[in-house]
């Protein structure tokens, strides 16, 4: 990823923060929010985990999720993580969901998934299509799940009384 044009938001006397301090958040995030807009302009936010890998964040979701419903109608999104405690820092990505099929790409995520999270979440990739595997039963336990990535066109950081960064890419 080209590196961002950066600029300070907000109070003249903020702080810009870092882009590799609002990566490090995304790597680190253990839960975002998704806001998706239904079809009838109605928006909808739903919590999920998600992964930052290769200069996109990743989410899965169940084909007749409403947040899947949503994206095939309009595929812009946002998603939020971070902290909102005074010195924390609050990430807020903007761009376009896209569904990952590619079995090559699928297999890596699915490996980045199982590490980060300690084998918590242990996929099998199977025709485009992540499934949740419990290694120890050696059972599949859920349904098939769609793989979602999302570039960032633009990110904002908020770091309450600090100061507000937006990098545009």
């Amino acid at each position: 990823m080209n590196e961002p044009i950066t600029t300070r938001q907000g109070r003249p006397d903020g702080a810009v923060t870092p882009w590799e301090e609002t990566q490090r958040v995304l790597e680190t995030a253990d839960l975002f929010c998704l806001s998706t807009v239904r079809s009838d302009g109605r928006p909808h936010v739903t919590p999920l985990v998600a992964v930052w890998y290769d200069e996109a964040i990743y989410f899965t979701a169940t084909n007749t999720a409403q947040k899947t419903v949503n994206l095939r109608a309009n595929a812009h999104v946002i998603l939020t993580t971070g902290s909102n405690q005074k010195g924390g820092l609050t990430v807020v990505v903007e761009g376009d969901a896209v569904q990952v099929t590619d079995q090559d790409a699928l297999e890596r995520l699915a490996s980045v998934w199982a590490t980060k999270w300690d084998g918590d979440w242990s996929y099998q990739v199977r025709n485009g299509y992540f499934y949740l595997y419990d290694e120890e039963t050696q059972t599949v336990l859920t349904d098939s799940n769609l793989v979602f990535s999302v570039k960032p066109t633009k990110v904002f950081t908020f770091a309450i009384g600090i100061g507000q960064t937006r990098y545009q890419f």
